[in-house]
């Protein structure tokens, strides 16, 4: 995938969760996407992502978020989200079809703050 993500926030929405993700696009350009709703699987609008009008988180386990984007009805993006056991770090693991259909396979580790 094109994007690194900086920084990821996750924070409380009435009964939701808001995930406020920063980082840098292909381009080196900033590069900003939000997504507020629920880790039930179902599908919830996400702005600001050129490869998906909506998102999904479905929790597998008490450290393990199952995600998929969509795009027009199509998936584009699969992926897995593991919180290490001591709650310090965070790996996401990501495959499928970046804007201009070239396809990717990636895995990124995040230190919690």
């Amino acid at each position: 995938m094109s994007r690194k993500n900086n920084t990821v926030v996750y924070e409380a929405a009435g009964d939701n969760v808001k995930i406020t993700a920063d980082g840098i696009d292909s381009d080196g350009k900033p590069a900003h996407n939000e997504w507020t709703g629920r880790f039930d699987g179902k599908d919830y609008p996400v702005t600001g992502d050129p490869t998906a009008d909506t998102r999904s988180y479905k929790m597998v386990n008490d450290r393990t978020l199952k995600l998929t984007d969509t795009k027009n009805g199509k998936t584009t993006v699969t992926g897995r989200i593991v919180v290490s056991a001591d709650g310090k770090s965070r790996t996401v693991t990501v495959s499928g079809t970046d804007a201009t259909g070239k396809k990717f396979h990636r895995t990124a580790v995040y230190d919690k703050q």
